[in-house]
């Protein structure tokens, strides 16, 4: 393996997710100058309907109001908390924030597959694992929050944040253990 693969395969396994916090406005602009930097960003974008008098479009906003997320080792946090729009990162108990990578894709995966997302403020924990049987979240394992309706809400801890998604309460069956 030359010096550059083990310097390259260090690298990767030394990076974790981090969230940045942006100026207000600026989630896409720090997203496009931290990539053009080589740092590897995430902007999740949520597809939402707008209507003006003469027609609807889809248009991509940011889901998280001023949040970027960077996937970085520790040296590397200097150069992006120096790229302009970005205010710092997210800290908790005195560190920045660890985003897990199972959470960053669960976001991805949520928003490829569904429009209009809502994000809702949680400070609570979730009681009951469910597993969906059909749709395009099929199989995927999830803590319900609430079922009303035809509403369930999945919760991504370590965010404190909520995605919200119409699922058909027939099509999700518990998984508790006794």
């Amino acid at each position: 393996m030359t010096e550059e693969a083990k310097l390259c395969k260090e690298y990767k396994v030394n990076t974790k997710w981090f969230a940045i916090y942006t100026r207000p406005r600026w989630e896409k602009k720090v997203h496009n100058l931290l990539v053009q930097k080589g740092i590897e960003s995430y902007c999740p974008l949520n597809k939402v309907r707008r209507k003006w008098s003469d027609r609807i479009k889809l248009v991509e906003e940011p889901l998280f109001k001023s949040y970027v997320f960077v996937k970085t080792d520790e040296e590397g946090r200097t150069p992006i908390r120096m790229t302009d729009g970005v205010v710092n990162f997210v800290y908790w108990n005195g560190k920045p924030a660890v985003i897990k990578e199972k959470e960053i894709q669960t976001i991805k995966k949520f928003l490829d597959e569904h429009e209009n997302v809502e994000l809702i403020k949680v400070d609570i924990k979730p009681d009951e694992k469910v597993r969906i049987l059909s749709g395009p979240l099929m199989d995927k394992e999830g803590k319900v929050l609430e079922v009303k309706n035809k509403i369930a809400k999945v919760l991504i801890d370590s965010l404190g944040y909520m995605l919200v998604a119409n699922i058909d309460r027939t099509k999700l069956i518990s998984i508790n253990s006794n």
